[in-house]
């Protein structure tokens, strides 16, 4: 599968998580879902509510977070398509955490920071199963 974001919605992440660093950040991505291709159009950020002691690696939002986003994405005429956040000072790679809370059928773009600047962007997507991430070809357009 191929998922596609412009050189700017890339740097509008960057910039986001590097402004979150030591802590993970992260948000939603607005988009359309084709059978084969995911095209990024849109980003939300969305604020860290883990608790404050373990925001360094981890990263959540509310219900009413995800409800009122389904609601902007409608408005655009866009789809949830997935999440993006932060690994800070880690690569940007699944973790078992991100496995155990993550949704099949979503893209995730995970971005590695280290020491404050963001290094690497790659894309993943749960398989149905729940076993695993499988990686995916993501294009900066």
């Amino acid at each position: 599968m191929l998922v596609k974001i412009s050189g700017e919605l890339r740097q509008r992440i960057f910039d986001q998580m590097e402004a979150t660093y030591p802590n993970e950040g992260g948000g939603f991505l607005l988009g359309e879902n084709e059978e084969n291709e995911v095209t990024v159009r849109d980003i939300i950020q969305v604020r860290n509510v883990f608790a404050v002691e373990e925001q360094h690696h981890r990263y959540a939002m509310t219900p009413q977070d995800w409800m009122r986003l389904e609601d902007q994405a409608d408005d655009l005429g866009l789809s949830l398509v997935g999440y993006y956040h932060s690994h800070p000072d880690s690569p940007a790679l699944p973790s078992e955490y991100d496995r155990e809370h993550a949704l099949p059928n979503f893209v995730y773009i995970i971005t590695s920071v280290a020491m404050g600047r963001a290094e690497d962007m790659r894309a993943w997507r749960l398989l149905a199963d729940r076993s695993r991430f499988d990686a995916l070809q993501l294009r900066i357009d």
